[in-house]
């Protein structure tokens, strides 16, 4: 790959944003690349955790390539946001949970990519928001629609309405950020919570996500009728009957994702 950096160590997955002289941003190159990643990533039962972050440097991602977007027809252009959107939108229905580390600007398909991850955790240095309005455009990649069901629908309106950036003390406290580090500790804060997630039974953390994000956008009957057959799903896993042989014997289970 050209655009992008892959690694997996264990059971989590990174994938790094790796156009440092274009401070990361999408060109139709990364994005398709970035669709396959993440379509190799979905089917890998080896995979319990995905973390997207930035090279090295000082942005994660500022959004799309503006030097490309000047060169592109308007057929072209329709192309690369239909193509944005479609690759944020399988990054969000991944069934592993996913988390966005924002190593430094996070600008609109930047931020887009953060709103579609799970979770998001920030170095205290980063500058980020929607800001395409600015650009006489709007959010094309899921933000006028990911961001309100954040944070609610006065605060999108104000963040994306006025083109808003925010430092991470403020993205914070909007309900954003997961959390905030300084970069010393960044990784260490990331690795915790990581940890954190993979102490857990993989399938049930899987189905816990998938219930949440379907009941989300259902009525509560329904949603509740999603809870019962996510759980179900977990009944007959070997890790459920591990966790019950393990607290008999007062130990740490191991879960083996089946």
């Amino acid at each position: 790959m050209e655009t992008l950096l892959f690694e997996q160590e264990g059971h989590i997955a990174r994938v790094t944003l790796h156009r440092p002289d274009a401070m990361n941003a999408f060109n139709y190159d990364m994005l398709t690349e970035l669709g396959m990643v993440v379509e190799s990533i979905r089917i890998n039962p080896d995979i319990r955790v995905v973390i997207f972050t930035g090279s090295e440097g000082r942005a994660f991602s500022v959004g799309a390539d503006l030097k490309e977007r000047k060169l592109l027809t308007n057929e072209q252009v329709k192309r690369n946001v239909y193509k944005i959107g479609e690759v944020f939108t399988l990054i969000e229905n991944l069934p592993q949970p996913t988390i966005a580390v924002l190593n430094g600007y996070a600008f609109g398909g930047g931020m887009e990519l953060a709103l579609a991850c799970d979770f998001r955790f920030a170095v205290d240095t980063a500058v980020m928001g929607l800001t395409e309005t600015g650009l006489a455009i709007i959010p094309g990649a899921g933000g006028t629609q990911r961001l309100p069901r954040l944070v609610g629908e006065a605060k999108a309106l104000e963040l994306i309405l006025t083109a808003k950036r925010l430092d991470a003390k403020s993205a914070l406290q909007y309900g954003i950020l997961t959390n905030v580090a300084a970069n010393e500790e960044l990784k260490e804060m990331v690795d915790k919570f990581t940890d954190a997630l993979l102490a857990n039974g993989p399938i049930a953390v899987q189905q816990a996500k998938f219930a949440i994000k379907h009941g989300m956008n259902a009525d509560l009957q329904t949603g509740l009728a999603i809870e019962r057959k996510a759980y179900e799903i977990t009944i007959p896993t070997e890790d459920r009957l591990e966790a019950l042989a393990a607290f008999a014997e007062k130990r740490k289970p191991e879960f083996k994702g089946k």
